[in-house]
């Protein structure tokens, strides 16, 4: 395995410390903590010809915040990337993934909504698989005609927890989603993969972390409502992970099963990163690298 990347490896001395049962008031500073972050090490926010807050309304729950992207230079099959934040399922909001939703709209030429789902511990599970389904439900029927969108060229998107998020949007509203689009997600709530045991002491995010952040998410849940559906009908997947990451076989065992199932994906490992590099395009040149590549992926 290749060593950490001199670009990240300068950053890990400015890791936080872990809370691992956290109350309100440390849940507050880690959240603003990975906001500060995000703002930090993300760079200069790349231009794009408009950005639009809109609330999804729904009948039954609160609005769903989300915001929405569009390119300079279009590309001639409009379709569009729903994307979904890390953090955890705890942490994260709309302008931290800010500066990557513009990067991954102008380079893709694609219409990117960026979902500002519900966060656990105060709304556990299902609430945020709830607000994944009704974000993909929205962008590919409801207002696809308005964002000026073909419908069946709809992806799904997300980082760690955001790419849980996106899976199961993909897999619980089959047929809407054309592509699973995944960076480091994490997967699995029993946390079985060997990574969780290489990597228990980070970097960037440790094992005792991740247990709290599946237990907040849970909400009390027993482990086995938090895994994916059946795969059979997923949409093809593209699914990159960082080789120095507990969450590293999270990645590719869900890659391994969707080709047992007969579903088109593809991985790549980047051997010299760590979990979160996605967020640190500022000082991470690897950070732009995943981005072309799923841009790619979604043209």
């Amino acid at each position: 395995m290749a060593q950490i990347h001199p670009q990240v490896a300068a950053l890990l001395a400015d890791e936080h410390p872990e809370v691992p049962d956290p109350g309100p008031a440390e849940l507050a500073e880690m959240r603003a903590a990975y906001a500060q972050t995000a703002r930090e090490r993300g760079g200069a926010p790349m231009p794009v010809a408009s950005v639009g807050d809109v609330l999804i309304t729904r009948s039954d729950t609160p609005p769903l915040p989300v915001r929405v992207y569009r390119p300079t230079a279009p590309a001639e099959q409009l379709g569009a990337i729903v994307w979904f934040h890390g953090g955890g399922w705890v942490m994260g909001d709309l302008d931290g993934m800010d500066r990557v939703a513009r990067e991954l709209c102008e380079v893709s030429g694609q219409v990117v909504v960026s979902v500002d789902y519900r966060l656990a511990p105060e709304h556990p599970f299902p609430a945020a698989v709830d607000d994944a389904r009704a974000a993909l439900r929205w962008t590919a029927v409801e207002a696809a005609q308005e964002l000026g969108i073909d419908p069946r060229r709809v992806a799904v998107g997300g980082d760690s927890a955001g790419g849980q998020l996106a899976a199961q949007a993909a897999l619980r509203e089959p047929g809407l989603a054309a592509a699973q689009l995944l960076v480091y997600p994490a997967l699995d709530p029993r946390m079985a993969g060997a990574s969780y045991r290489e990597f228990a002491a980070g970097p960037c995010v440790t094992a005792a972390e991740m247990a709290y952040f599946w237990a907040a998410v849970a909400g009390g849940a027993p482990a086995r409502a938090l895994e994916l559906p059946p795969l059979a009908g997923a949409p093809p997947a593209w699914i990159a992970v960082a080789a120095h990451d507990p969450l590293r076989d999270d990645g590719i065992a869900y890659a391994a099963a969707l080709r047992e199932a007969g579903v088109e994906t593809q991985v790549v490992v980047y051997e010299d990163m760590t979990h979160s590099f996605l967020r640190w395009g500022g000082v991470v040149d690897r950070a732009h690298e995943v981005i072309a590549w799923l841009a790619a992926a979604r043209r």
